[in-house]
């Protein structure tokens, strides 16, 4: 009886830290010739982390300029106007909008065979805000995005 109880909380227990030992502070990513991300539709960062680091790594063959991927991070809100303005940007600029205030973080633009990282500080992010992550080459943007929650 009492080892059934033992197990019984145990397994409550874990059940009930289980979101939280699911969400995380690094994340490798990659990115293909495919308009896909392998992480998502959304990102669960822990509210423990201060920083985040995001490894982007880019599997596929085609060059920067024909299938580029970054990984771009804005609020919600802000999300489709940050995506047509970096189209002005061009590749040369990551299709990023210069100093843009907008922009959270980004990552550089990688074309097949090339890796890129980024880390940067998550304390100044409401909890309760909205967030997305996205691809900024032109056209990505529309199906390479996901939510970005800190939990």
């Amino acid at each position: 009886m009492i080892r059934t109880i033992t197990i019984s909380t145990l397994a409550l227990l874990l059940l009930a830290f289980a979101p939280r030992a699911l969400a995380q502070c690094e994340f490798d990513i990659e990115v293909g010739d495919a308009l896909t991300f392998s992480v998502g539709p959304t990102m669960e960062v822990s509210s423990d982390c201060t920083e985040v680091t995001i490894n982007l790594n880019h599997t596929g063959t085609l060059p920067v300029a024909a299938m580029g991927h970054n990984w771009v991070l804005t609020t919600t809100d802000d999300f489709q106007a940050v995506a047509q303005a970096g189209m002005a940007a061009g590749v040369e600029g990551n299709y990023v909008p210069p100093d843009d205030a907008r922009v959270i973080v980004a990552t550089d633009l990688v074309g097949g065979g090339e890796s890129t990282s980024v880390t940067f500080d998550v304390s100044g992010l409401d909890p309760a805000g909205a967030y997305t992550f996205f691809c900024s080459f032109p056209g990505h943007w529309a199906v390479m995005q996901g939510a970005f929650k800190l939990v």
